[in-house]
């Protein structure tokens, strides 16, 4: 279904994030993968030994979670609060002649939730605000003007984002911070649908899913109890990593006229309450 058709996926930590699934489902369907994660680029500058010893072991472990998990597909370093990286990563990208067909944005980043507490929204700073605003939402903009700036972004392309219910509603473990940034992420997704969809044919879709546990992020705000509560809510229960990577390459599928939509993928969680 997808053979001949090359996607970049980001938002890769490990084996066990959600874009991972997404990636493996890419592959497996015949297509190919661009995967990006954080590292040290040379647009880093007065970096602390700590900070450059964190993105240096970051990137060794994400380019050994591709290898065993993708094989030899092609990894880049991409740090999405750095204009300059995108415009080299895009720059790279067509140089070397890679076309894509499409791309996934699962990137998010919020200070304000450490040991999965989540700090009131009445004590989140500007800068916190800022910064989660720019990696989780903002980037997706960013991220799809160089696409497009380089004409690596094909017309008739497909970019989704994966989000979470918490964008339309309080629910019984709040993002505060996070939630806001969602709301964003989705508000631009369906803007660039009508924006890119008139002018390329590029279609742009949103996925929210279930509570999942299992990634680093999940992992980092929630807890196994607020996995069951949604599970127990949900009529079908929680849907799974591969739901989410099954739903996504539905939408990524050529030729497909579905846009604007946020869909979910979440055994019904949406509908409780």
């Amino acid at each position: 279904m997808l053979k001949n058709n090359t996607f970049l996926i980001t938002g890769i930590a490990d084996k066990h994030s959600l874009a991972m699934y997404v990636a493996k489902e890419v592959v497996r369907l015949g297509g190919k993968v661009v995967c990006t994660g954080l590292g040290v680029s040379p647009f880093h500058h007065d970096l602390s030994d700590r900070a450059s010893a964190f993105l240096k072991k970051n990137f060794e472990d994400f380019k050994l979670a591709i290898s065993q998990e993708l094989g030899d597909s092609r990894v880049e370093i991409l740090d999405i609060t750095l204009e300059e990286n995108m415009d080299h990563l895009a720059k790279k990208l067509k140089e070397d002649g890679v076309q894509l067909n499409g791309f996934l944005h699962a990137i998010a980043m919020d200070k304000t939730i450490r040991n999965k507490k989540v700090k009131p929204l009445l004590d989140v700073t500007r800068e916190e605000f800022c910064d989660t605003m720019d990696v989780s939402a903002y980037s997706l903009i960013r991220l799809a003007h160089y696409l497009l700036k380089y004409d690596v972004l094909q017309a008739g392309s497909s970019i989704c984002s994966i989000s979470y219910i918490a964008a339309s509603k309080v629910t019984f473990h709040p993002y505060r911070n996070m939630s806001i940034a969602k709301a964003a992420l989705e508000r631009i997704t369906i803007e660039l649908a009508d924006e890119l969809g008139r002018k390329k044919g590029i279609r742009a879709n949103v996925v929210r899913f279930s509570t999942y546990i299992g990634s680093k992020a999940g992992n980092a705000t929630l807890n196994q109890s607020d996995v069951d509560t949604a599970d127990r809510l949900s009529p079908l229960g929680n849907a799974g990593p591969r739901d989410l990577a099954n739903e996504i390459v539905h939408l990524f599928r050529p030729d497909g006229r579905i846009t604007g939509e946020i869909r979910h993928v979440d055994g019904g969680y949406h509908i409780t309450g």
